[in-house]
């Protein structure tokens, strides 16, 4: 250390300058006052002094002027030396003084750089901590927002993140332990807002399921003009596929349009938030049971149907048709949360519960047009719910059942009906006024008049009364409104078309046919023929019904022909009113030919026919001019020979009565004149095969009035002049002849 201080000594000696003296002498004063060797600079700095002072001295032997010059500025600077000496030492103990300062104010710096530092590591951890607040704060607010999930992911980086930065602090573990209060908070408040959410889809549903409603509309109209406009997709129905091509240019979604928008995202953010906290499946079984419940009080206890401006049944499935959308969608957006057994199950308790409501309720319908506003709204719902892919099946089943209902209707309304129009039927020629009327009448009856439409005079009448077009017009809005039941949707046309015949024939059986049947008791000749001409009329329009059903049957039907029991029994009936009107004619002929008074004993001739024979020809003449008039030709050639027939055997019937006892010639003469006047307006008819039925009247006549009688005996005679003759009543009227002649003679 000495060397050192020596070496420094030297160098400020050999200082070249006053300034580069002070520089260097001033750092070495600084560090000899710090470590106390002040005094050794002394006495370095007074040898050295004395060193160069006994070189001048030496120098100065030498050179006596050099030497006192040299001597004088020694003395000079040994003067300054001093000076500067003082001032070192001055300068020394300032330093001393400033060391000792400079060392506390180190000491107080020392001490406060300390102090210093706990304020910065108590100002990080207020700032964490403060930090933990903020987000805490900001977990709260943003569930004040309702922004549950953003405040779950706060919370989330709260608890992993933040609260690990001050994991030290009592603040740490009483946030730590609110956090699943805090989290229970974000589940309720999201469940809150679910159920809403749940609780607006619910009065939603209604309207949503009205909305699809209208959108099957508006398809079913778009494919009625593209049906129009090319015949090959009549065969195409709704939902088909053609069906879904030709539509999928027009976007429309069910759930988010102009008139109603479900947005999802309330049920997905808290799907996802439960998921976040390991709460999925308490939450799936949750909403199942929240739905099941809404489901439940989707469906009244009971509904209306029987008036038509109740809208109780289009309620109900618009109700459940907008609930099973939102499920369906609800399976489509969050397949882990509605399973496709969830939703088919609803779906088919929902179906079970409306069919037994309608069921419940379609015992008040007795209107077939109330049922058939029923099938459309049910038809429509079957269509709407069949385009989201639920099975439609139990619905389509339940169709049956009320087309059941609806065919009972029909055919009870209907049989009122025509049992009507049977009883008030006037049974007369219906009468028509102009050409509009005759062509009304034609257009809606089966009937095809022989004249053409210039050979007709107005007024006319037709063949039948106004019963049959009356009955053509039920029978043909019969067949319109049997199928009115198949327009949109029905899955099962076979039925209708089996259905439709089988009522149809019971209608036409037993209510016109065997309507028209109870009135042949009748005593009216006139109302009997207009029933076998009403008969012939049905049974031509029955065979153009057999053709109009197979036109009309469905492609899915059985082929073949199809045959109407009806139109046997009209056919049957036809016979029954033709037996009815041969009775009546016959009943008339026995009254009239009853009225015969032959004198068989007279003692005159008869110069006149008998008065019974004139009203009879004159019966049978106005008969078929005027009542049997309408009847076919071969009916009337029919009816005059079963008449002529009857009415000979009748007269024939006279002479051999058992009360006749005698006849003589004169008697035989007045029955030969009446014969004579029969078989007269009988060649007036025109028909020589009308005769025949009077040969054997006229064969007995000849034989009474033969000269010989004997020769009736002979085999060969009796076969060529009275083949004719019965062979037990020849001889018995011979007997009363011979008998009366021998009388006379006496």
């Amino acid at each position: 250390m000495r060397g050192e201080l020596e070496n420094a000594v030297q160098q400020i000696a050999l200082s070249p300058s006053e300034n580069d003296y002070f520089d260097q002498i001033i750092p070495v004063i600084k560090d000899v006052g710090k470590d106390g060797r002040g005094y050794q600079l002394t006495q370095l700095l007074t040898r050295y002094a004395d060193e160069r002072e006994a070189e001048i001295e030496a120098l100065c032997n030498t050179n006596h002027q050099d030497f006192s010059k040299s001597v004088h500025q020694l003395l000079k600077v040994r003067e300054e030396t001093r000076h500067l000496t003082s001032e070192i030492l001055t300068l020394n103990q300032s330093i001393q003084r400033s060391t000792e300062q400079l060392a506390e104010q180190k000491k107080a710096f020392v001490e406060s750089r300390g102090v210093r530092q706990n304020v910065s590591d108590m100002n990080q951890a207020l700032n964490d901590c403060l930090e933990v607040l903020r987000l805490v704060n900001q977990v709260h607010d943003l569930l004040g927002r309702k922004s549950h999930y953003a405040a779950l992911r706060a919370l989330d980086e709260l608890q992993n993140v933040h609260i690990q930065e001050i994991v030290q602090y009592e603040l740490a573990d009483m946030i730590q332990k609110s956090i699943p209060t805090t989290k229970k908070l974000i589940a309720e408040a999201v469940t809150m807002d679910l159920n809403t959410w749940l609780f607006r889809i619910r009065e939603t549903s209604q309207f949503l399921g009205e909305v699809a409603f209208y959108y099957v509309e508006q398809r079913q109209s778009r494919q009625k003009e593209r049906s129009e406009k090319h015949d090959y997709l009549n065969g195409f129905k709704l939902n088909s596929v053609i069906d879904l091509v030709s539509d999928e240019i027009i976007e429309f979604d069910i759930l988010d349009n102009d008139d109603v928008q479900v947005d999802f995202t309330p049920l997905l953010e808290c799907l996802h938030i439960h998921n976040a906290l390991g709460q999925q499946d308490k939450f799936r079984t949750d909403y199942a049971a929240t739905r099941r419940q809404q489901k439940e009080l989707l469906l009244p206890t009971s509904i209306t149907l029987a008036d038509p401006d109740d809208s109780s049944l289009s309620e109900l499935l618009e109700g459940i048709a907008g609930f099973a959308i939102v499920e369906k969608a609800t399976m489509k957006k969050a397949p882990d949360l509605r399973s496709t057994a969830d939703v088919n199950e609803l779906w088919d308790a929902m179906c079970q519960s409306a069919i037994n409501l309608i069921s419940k309720a379609l015992h008040d319908v007795n209107n077939a047009e109330v049922l058939l506003k029923i099938k459309g709204v049910i038809a429509l719902f079957i269509q709407t719910m069949d385009s989201w892919g639920y099975s439609v099946g139990a619905l389509d089943a339940f169709l049956l059942t009320l087309f059941e209902k609806y065919a009972e209707l029909l055919k009870k309304r209907f049989s009122d009906d025509f049992q009507e129009i049977v009883s008030t039927d006037d049974y007369m020629p219906m009468p028509i006024n102009n050409q509009d009327e005759y062509d009304r009448v034609v257009n809606v009856s089966w009937y095809s008049p022989k004249n053409t439409h210039e050979d007709f005079r107005f007024p006319c009448v037709l063949p039948f009364s106004q019963m049959y077009p009356l009955c053509c017009i039920d029978i043909r809005n019969f067949l319109n409104q049997f199928y009115f039941f198949s327009d949109n949707h029905f899955q099962h046309p076979r039925v209708i078309d089996e259905t439709l015949k089988k009522s149809l024939d019971e209608l036409l059986s037993e209510k016109v046919c065997h309507s028209l049947g109870e009135r042949l008791n009748s005593q009216y000749l006139g109302q009997i023929v207009q029933i076998l001409i009403n008969l012939e009329h049905f049974e031509i329009a029955c065979g153009e019904l057999e053709q109009l059903l197979v036109a009309a049957r469905s492609t899915t039907s059985v082929g073949g022909a199809v045959t109407l029991n009806a139109t046997q029994e009209f056919r049957n009936s036809k016979k029954l009113a033709e037996k009815r009107i041969f009775e009546l004619v016959n009943s008339k002929i026995d009254d009239l030919i009853e009225t015969a008074e032959y004198d068989w004993m007279a003692y005159t001739l008869e110069k006149e026919p008998s008065n019974y024979m004139q009203t009879l020809t004159q019966y049978l003449s106005n008969i078929m001019n005027t009542v049997l008039l309408g009847l076919p030709a071969e009916m009337k050639e029919l009816l005059y020979f079963l008449a002529l027939s009857h009415a000979a055997n009748k007269i024939l019937s006279l002479p051999l009565s058992a009360d006749v006892k005698q006849i003589n010639p004169n008697g035989v003469a007045a029955l030969a004149k009446d014969v004579k006047y029969l078989t007269d307006f009988v060649d007036t008819l025109g028909n020589p095969v009308l005769q025949q039925n009077l040969e054997e009247l006229q064969q007995t006549i000849s034989l009474m009035q033969a000269e010989n009688s004997d020769e009736y005996y002979d085999v060969a005679t009796r076969n060529k002049k009275y083949g004719r003759v019965d062979a037990m009543n020849g001889p018995l009227l011979l007997e009363k002849f011979v008998i009366s002649k021998s009388c006379g003679s006496s």
